[in-house]
């Protein structure tokens, strides 16, 4: 079924790992650093680092490649501003609004199934 909704869930389920990409970041706040870079540091694959930071925006910005075609991360300057316990809150309710997103939508769906049993149930 989630397959079938127009929007991936960004926050939903991931906010222990947006934790740790945030941390390995703030570790390292100086410098950029490669997805490659933030896979080892914090223990997951490189495709789910690699994912995980081009989909928050809101957390990781992007930095223009350099000559040698090497992309690289950091915080954002709002997020970098803030402090931990500051952005774990910002993780947990972005992630508790995807989870009531989620929620709204299958009531919806079990409310329109139930309009069309109770339509279609008496001419049965």
């Amino acid at each position: 079924m989630l397959g079938l909704l127009p929007f991936s869930f960004r926050f939903r389920g991931k906010v222990n790992k947006l934790l740790d990409i945030y941390d390995c970041l703030r570790a390292n706040s100086p410098k950029a650093l490669h997805p490659t870079q933030v896979s080892r540091l914090t223990g997951m694959g490189f495709a789910y680092a690699n994912a995980r930071l081009e989909n928050t925006p809101e957390l990781f910005v992007k930095l223009p490649k350099r000559p040698d075609g090497i992309t690289r991360y950091r915080l954002t300057s709002t997020v970098a501003a803030q402090t931990p316990e500051e952005i774990e809150t910002l993780v947990k309710n972005a992630a508790r609004k995807e989870s009531l997103l989620l929620y709204a939508v299958g009531f919806m769906v079990l409310c329109a199934f139930l309009i069309i049993v109770i339509l279609i149930g008496p001419t049965l």
